[in-house]
């Protein structure tokens, strides 16, 4: 049944009174933002405030709000009828008043955009209406290519139905005192694509970020996003159109090659963003990096694991009730410093018996929890533990009893985090003495610590082939590479990495798929060889592939 677009629940947030701003739109309302470039994307449970404080912190107080960020995704159907949920997903205003607390707070939190799922443009427009006052646009999620938005029928399953598209972005940019953007996935053609980023526009978003994959590149077969499908949109719509990209962002550097690549007015990252909150900041010059950053010998550098567990915890405890106040902390350990503390026990952390099972109940669900404390079930809160295994992946991968730590600790459990926190600098502070010791020699000759081997050098007389090489993740991860010390992404194999290595098995669609991929790749080979021989026709350029090995 559909819900009435000029009825608003009873219970949703009381807005304070105030001069209503104009409603500007397209590049007059980028530009009134400040024209961001760089975009915290929104992720399920993933960009909620504390992880978009800690994305800003490592940029000077006085540029952050130059980074755009957006709140996760939300259910526009559950946060329209559900208190709960609201109350779960969304605080904006202290609770019993109309005080800004989190979620959009002018001082603290924007730019903000908030995205929501949906397939009733009726029910999308009354919970818009409801964040609206909190925000500086509503974003519309055409993008989620996971099997839960196929069987809600949202995300990256409406773009069969244009029409469908259209009337939910023409009802929030006509009824809505605040901009709607959207966020879409590349279709199969260039030509599609254009329609379905026109069809977009034409309907009133003010901003359109593409993301340059298709909606079945995901898990293992996730692959390169098409930047190239991106920069034909650029030179295909109107030149006031304002455009963000998203895909193959693993490290800074990674940015400009984007938007140089596509053209596009900013930038969004969400994995990249996931393993290394500080990717937007610049790295600092060498010889300036303050205790928390981490150059090794080769002049590679990252902010190390222990600091940005620090910030992370640092912000719950600033920002959160219930996690109270951040204990006293000393110093970031660096080589040289005192390493009494290092012997000194560490507690808070989980209690196991001799099977290295928690002592207590097996599993805390979120309903025993919510009985305990319901406090407990802020999104802040919700968030820490998966945040945390990404932060620490590196470092979990060979250190098991941090990971066991992790994965036996309770949603909220502040005094487990901070105990946790203690057991990685301590593992850190060992990881810096060696590499001192040994003059760098423990993470430069390999082994687990070490870097992965160099790609394969061709023989006397061979030329590398560039195609073998875009189809090897080995060339992008020894690029990336930083000891387990320093946050750094996760590389994914390639597809066709991950069919040789028998992690995926394809269905008849996509071998068919993959097989006009292949003809249409030894077409265009064989036209740069016509080229190639003097028969004419348009060169075709390797800046694209060069980008696309550096950025897999």
């Amino acid at each position: 049944m559909a819900v009435d677009a000029t009825i608003e629940p009873t219970s949703a947030p009381a807005v304070a009174a105030g001069p209503k701003k104009p409603k500007l739109h397209g590049r007059a309302f980028y530009e009134s933002l400040g024209s961001p470039k760089y975009i915290v994307a929104p992720m399920v449970d993933q960009s909620e405030f504390a992880w978009r404080m800690l994305s800003r912190s490592f940029h000077p107080e006085s540029e952050r709000a130059s980074l755009l960020a957006y709140s996760p995704m939300f259910h526009a159907r559950q946060f329209l009828e559900s208190q709960k949920y609201r109350d779960q997903h969304f605080q904006a205003t202290r609770p019993g008043s109309n005080t800004p607390w989190l979620d959009g707070n002018p001082a603290l939190d924007r730019p903000l955009f908030v995205q929501f799922c949906a397939n009733d443009p009726e029910v999308l427009l009354s919970a818009a209406k409801i964040v609206a006052p909190y925000c500086d646009a509503v974003d519309l999620n055409l993008g989620c290519p996971q099997n839960i938005a196929k069987k809600g029928r949202y995300g990256s399953f409406l773009q069969e139905d244009q029409e469908l598209i259209h009337r939910m972005i023409r009802i929030l940019h006509e009824n809505l005192d605040v901009p709607v953007t959207a966020k879409i996935r590349i279709l199969d053609t260039p030509e599609a694509t254009l329609k379905y980023a026109k069809n977009v526009l034409s309907a009133g978003a003010s901003i359109l970020t593409v993301h340059g994959r298709r909606r079945e590149q995901k898990g293992h077969l996730t692959g390169l996003a098409d930047w190239q499908m991106i920069r034909y949109l650029r030179d295909n719509l109107p030149p006031e159109t304002v455009l963000f990209a998203n895909g193959n962002i693993l490290q800074h550097e990674d940015l400009q090659r984007c938007l140089a690549a596509t053209g596009a007015d900013g930038v969004m990252s969400a994995e990249g963003n996931l393993s290394n909150p500080g990717i937007f900041a610049p790295p600092p010059p060498p010889g300036s990096e303050p205790r928390g950053y981490w150059r090794g010998r080769d002049g590679k550098g990252g902010w190390r694991v222990d600091e940005v567990f620090r910030r992370y915890l640092d912000i719950i405890h600033e920002h959160v009730p219930a996690a109270g106040p951040a204990p006293a902390r000393r110093p970031l350990f660096v080589p040289g410093d005192d390493t009494a503390w290092m012997h000194e026990p560490i507690e808070g952390l989980p209690a196991v018996n001799e099977k290295g099972k928690r002592i207590g109940k097996p599993t805390k669900r979120r309903s025993d929890l919510a009985k305990e404390s319901p406090d407990r079930l802020a999104p802040n809160f919700v968030g820490m533990q998966p945040h945390l295994f990404h932060l620490l992946r590196h470092l979990v991968s060979r250190h098991h009893d941090v990971r066991d730590a992790l994965g036996r600790t309770y949603l909220g459990e502040m005094e487990a985090y901070e105990a946790i926190c203690s057991l990685v600098e301590k593992k850190v502070a060992e990881g810096l003495l060696e590499y001192e010791r040994t003059g760098g020699k423990s993470v430069e000759e390999g082994g687990i610590d070490g870097p992965p081997p160099p790609p394969p050098v061709p023989a006397a007389g061979e030329e590398m082939d560039e195609d073998d090489d875009l189809e090897s993740s080995v060339r992008v991860v020894r690029e990336c590479w930083r000891p387990w010390w320093v946050v750094q992404p996760v590389i994914r194999p390639l597809p066709k990495e991950a069919l040789a290595r028998g992690a995926v098995q394809i269905s008849k669609k996509d071998k068919k798929r993959m097989a006009a991929e292949l003809e249409a790749e030894e077409e265009k080979s064989a036209k740069r060889a016509r080229e190639e021989d003097g028969e004419g026709g348009e060169a075709l350029g390797g800046e694209a592939a060069a980008a696309a090995i550096t950025t897999a």
